[in-house]
């Protein structure tokens, strides 16, 4: 009887990807982050073990929707406290915090477990050109050219 191979956690070095966000669609540019963060891009990809990869996804404030999404589309936050819904259109998100658009659409994609929460601390996102990541040399990551909003 064969027997798989289940790598060992500290067996691959991470690899660290820029992405540029300028132009995007939100939710094909969120799965393919989210897929790189998760492994399936390594052959030695386990669902239950982090193999993924760290990604930089710059000029956040940048990515696009389509149709009526951006004055449709409602994001929500809750204080805890009774009477503590927020809400804000994508517009004004973005105008605000367009990090957290990003980070949001990436998070929902992952697992929603202990490990989703450790994948996701590889996500770095910026609102701008500028990351402090220079010294990790992050190669810049292929997204699909049907997947950039025209």
């Amino acid at each position: 009887m064969n027997k798989t191979l289940v790598p060992p956690q500290d067996s691959s070095a991470r690899q660290w990807y820029l992405v540029d966000a300028e132009n995007q669609t939100l939710g094909r540019l969120a799965s393919e982050v989210a897929s790189v963060l998760r492994g399936k891009n390594n052959p030695n990809f386990a669902p239950h073990i982090d193999a993924g990869d760290f990604v930089v996804v710059i000029n956040a404030e940048k990515v696009k929707v389509s149709g009526n999404k951006a004055s449709d589309k409602v994001y929500r936050r809750h204080s805890g406290r009774p009477g503590g819904m927020k809400t804000e259109t994508f517009a004004a998100l973005q105008a605000r915090i367009p990090e957290r658009i990003i980070e949001k659409a990436v998070k929902g994609m992952l697992p929603h477990n202990a490990l989703g929460r450790q994948l996701f601390r590889k996500l770095k996102v910026y609102k701008g050109a500028e990351h402090p990541h220079a010294a990790q040399q992050p190669k810049a990551l292929a997204l699909d050219p049907a997947a950039s909003a025209q």
